[in-house]
């Protein structure tokens, strides 16, 4: 391993919320990282609705401010979030347009800061 760094085993979080009245299914997708794609991704969790025939929302969060001396983004290895923060994203998808209950591909929110 390079550089020195300590590998983490990947977190496996997931859990049930109710927003507006809909039961969904969280589950975390992936940490902070860098992709050839995309550049620096932030940290991304998947929504469904309980029964999981329907449509999946992708919340992803932005990348944090933290830079290194030579500029680069710092990447955190597992930032902190809470319950409050995926339901009050979900709102903010929902509010956006993102139908739980409608059926096709997987709609990706980005949340702004």
């Amino acid at each position: 391993m390079a550089g020195g760094q300590k590998r983490w085993r990947k977190r496996s979080l997931e859990g049930l919320i109710a927003v507006n009245g809909v039961r969904l299914l969280w589950r975390l997708l992936s940490e902070p990282q860098q992709t050839r794609e995309h550049g620096y991704k932030g940290l991304c969790i998947s929504v469904t609705p309980e029964g999981g025939r329907n449509r999946e929302l992708i919340l992803e969060y932005p990348m944090p401010n933290k830079h290194t001396g030579n500029g680069a983004p710092q990447l955190p290895h597992r930032p902190k979030f809470s319950v409050k923060t995926i339901e009050d994203a979900v709102r903010q998808a929902m509010a956006a347009g993102w139908n739980p209950e409608s059926r096709g591909k997987s709609t990706v929110f980005r949340i702004s800061n």
